[in-house]
């Protein structure tokens, strides 16, 4: 159906990148009323940060090995 490997492998790791960016962002700030972190949000908000940081390093700056 899709040719995931060729034309649209840049729009998908975007798209990708933009979901597991919001996760993150929302996972590792979050409070609740009290002032005190979750820690369920917090490790699924590290958790999406690396792989955020994952496709950043290999789709998209192209770094398979360093």
């Amino acid at each position: 159906m899709f040719d995931f490997a060729g034309d649209y492998r840049l729009v998908t790791s975007l798209l990708f990148l933009l979901v597991t960016e919001v996760i993150a962002v929302k996972g590792i700030q979050h409070r609740d009323e009290d002032g005190n972190i979750d820690f369920v949000r917090l490790v699924f908000g590290c958790v999406s940060a690396v792989f955020f940081l994952m496709v950043l390093m290999d789709d998209i700056l192209g770094l398979k090995e360093l």
